[in-house]
């Protein structure tokens, strides 16, 4: 239980003991190491001790030298604890093997060489050759210097090679491309590749290897493609740029549909602001008109509103009971002309399949806007 209680106390003291090694301060890092083995031991703090007793040992030892961010050395642990963080994030074990592949993809030349296939390589074994070098220099496995440069020069590689356009340009123009003053932090020696012109991939290594491996190793803020301060800001431009390329594409959506929607309200406004008919020749109790009147001349009954007396006298009557005798007249007219079309069609059908059912039918049809049209008619002449 005692022991127990100290395990915060141990965590502090690694966490001094690293910061100390940040700044080169290694016999004080030394000191809170011992000091949190004695209160609480760690794997994370032997393995930072481990790392620091050996330092200044040969490769054959297994020790390898990698800088920190502020530039100052610090050692790697033995190649026996490969893939083994020791000591918040600057520290992680890596072998002879690990360097020297990352040192072997920075002194290739063109993209051929960095995927190890030749120029009439396929598509299936491009993708091979892509998996099982993504797998091999990812960050999160790899923690040998310049891994993450060796990791997106892979991915750089696979995106022009697997596009038949890229790649045939590509071969068109020659392998090797310029190296540029901001790409010559190479550890390995040499022809270093500027990804930024020429052949730009159009993903970035991480969307790329997600995309294989469905993120096959879990990423965390604290060390994911963080072994350059480049790669991760260059990570953050990419995700900035992506984003900025969806609200682009939304706002470009909504200048697309403006005129629908300008059409849609221009036509809900217009329905509102238009008033309906002062009458109509059925009740209608939604808009009102339920007041039944008669006309003056052809005695045709129609509906108003309760306010139809007090807006409508004289002159402007005797225009709405002209309007609404002309529509009364004009459905008489079409009615009586479906009434004749349908006893046709049924007497020359009863003809034709010499039906007397359907021909009393048609006798006995009492057309009555035929009747009614009659009746108007008369009206009419009489007038």
């Amino acid at each position: 239980m005692k022991m127990e209680g100290n395990r915060d106390e141990a965590e502090k003291c690694i966490n001094i003991a690293t910061k100390s090694l940040s700044v080169g301060d290694k016999e004080k890092a030394l000191k809170f190491l011992n000091k949190a083995e004695k209160l609480y031991p760690t794997t994370r703090a032997k393995a930072l001790l481990d790392a620091l007793t050996k330092n200044g040992s040969s490769a054959g030892n297994g020790a390898f030298r990698r800088r920190t961010a502020d530039g100052s050395e610090s050692t790697g642990a033995q190649p026996e604890r490969d893939g083994q963080e020791s000591g918040g994030g600057d520290l992680k074990a890596f072998t002879k093997e690990q360097v020297e592949g990352v040192q072997r993809i920075k002194r290739c030349k063109d993209y051929y060489e960095v995927l190890g296939v030749n120029k009439e390589v396929n598509e299936d074994e491009l993708k091979k050759a892509y998996r099982k070098l993504a797998l091999k220099f990812h960050p999160d496995k790899n923690h040998a210097p310049g891994a993450t440069e060796a990791f997106k020069k892979i991915g750089n590689s696979y995106a022009v090679l697997s596009n038949p356009d890229k790649r045939r340009q590509y071969d068109l123009t020659g392998g090797e491309e310029p190296s540029s003053p901001g790409n010559s932090n190479g550890g390995g020696g040499g022809g270093g590749f500027d990804f930024h012109r020429g052949f730009e991939a159009d993903i970035t290594p991480e969307d790329l290897f997600n995309m294989f491996f469905g993120g096959g190793f879990p990423s965390s803020s604290a060390h994911t493609f963080t072994n350059s301060r480049t790669s991760y800001s260059n990570q953050t431009d990419s995700r900035q740029e992506r984003t900025e390329e969806r609200a682009d594409g939304g706002f470009s959506m909504f200048i697309q549909l403006m005129p629908i929607v300008v059409l849609i309200l221009v036509s809900i406004l217009s329905q509102m602001m238009v008033s309906p008919p002062p009458f109509s020749l059925y009740s209608r109790p939604s808009t009102g008109q339920t007041i039944k009147r008669q006309t003056e001349n052809l005695h045709v009954d129609y509906y108003v509103a309760r306010d139809f007396k007090s807006e409508f006298r004289g002159s402007a009557l005797h225009q709405i009971e002209k309007n609404v005798e002309e529509d009364y007249v004009s459905n008489v007219r079409n009615n009586c002309w479906k009434e004749r079309q349908t006893k046709t069609d049924l007497l020359y059908a009863a003809k034709v399949y010499r039906d007397d059912r359907m021909r009393k039918k048609a006798e006995l049809m009492t057309m009555d806007n035929c009747r009614e049209l009659d009746r108007l008619n008369n009206l009419f002449r009489g007038g």
